[in-house]
């Protein structure tokens, strides 16, 4: 984890490969890694990246300095509100994972400090969420006289319930990691400045399942969350017969037979 500032007043975002764990990083620690236009391009981009490259089976998202993020830099980005491409352009995977193409493999966000509005909208979005203990949340965009578009309407609800939700989106009041915990947003909570490790170890216990069987089961609880139950149980046998006739599970088999740790390679 690089720990240099950023040199670019618009902050950057900064990729690098460990092994199958794809690093994305927010960069622009003096302002509070607030994002501006530049680096909501640049993030949509990584996660593109990231959904392209054969190699990396679990991404980790992540930030530098004491802070996640303030959220959007409003002076930059307000004039470009409401714009149809603002997360993401067309063919270019969403980070808030909300309209397609989604993507197909897993991603882990590390937090800390302070971590507001777009924040918690990107790690509601991922998968599963390592919080350091001196987090503070605030989805505050009522405060500003704007909505929360980028999925905290729909995920805190599903998350939380309706009256935990409402509880601090329609107040923008701040809530801490132990209730961020308690709400389902968190799954993880580290001593401050352990999270990115705890990431990273969560990311390559991911990283060494069965590539194709950790997709598929991804796309089958989006299916269930967007669709219904019912169409995620339709989905099982064929999706489970498809996995059959992988090599994967000639290696998973022949693992548990031989008593060793499985080596998949994703076919």
């Amino acid at each position: 984890m690089s720990t240099a500032p950023s040199s670019h007043p618009d902050g950057e975002i900064l990729t690098r490969r460990d092994g199958a764990v794809f690093v994305i990083g927010l960069n622009r620690p003096a302002k509070l890694n607030g994002f501006t236009p530049k680096m909501l391009k640049e993030l949509a981009a990584a996660y593109t990246a990231f959904e392209a490259d054969g190699e990396a089976r679990v991404a980790v998202l992540y930030a530098e300095g004491p802070h996640f993020t303030a959220g959007l830099d409003l002076p930059k980005v307000a004039p470009l509100m409401g714009e149809k491409n603002l997360l993401a352009a067309p063919g270019q995977i969403d980070p808030c994972n909300n309209v397609p193409p989604f993507r197909s493999k897993p991603v882990v966000v590390a937090v800390q400090g302070i971590t507001f509005t777009i924040g918690i909208e990107l790690m509601l979005a991922a998968d599963v969420v390592i919080a350091a203990s001196d987090c503070r949340f605030s989805q505050l965009e009522v405060k500003r006289g704007i909505m929360a578009t980028g999925g905290a309407t729909i995920r805190m609800v599903e998350r939380a319930g309706w009256g935990n939700a409402m509880r601090y989106l329609l107040t923008g009041d701040e809530f801490d990691v132990a209730t961020a915990l308690r709400l389902g947003f968190v799954q993880e909570v580290t001593e401050p400045g352990g999270q990115f490790a705890a990431a990273m170890r969560m990311a390559q216990r991911i990283a060494a399942q069965a590539p194709l069987a950790v997709a598929a089961t991804l796309r089958n609880a989006r299916l269930a969350v967007d669709h219904g139950p019912a169409a995620a149980v339709a989905d099982f046998r064929p999706t489970q017969m498809a996995l059959m006739q992988t090599e994967d599970v000639k290696e998973g088999v022949a693992s548990f037979v031989e008593r060793r740790t499985a080596a998949f390679t994703g076919r």
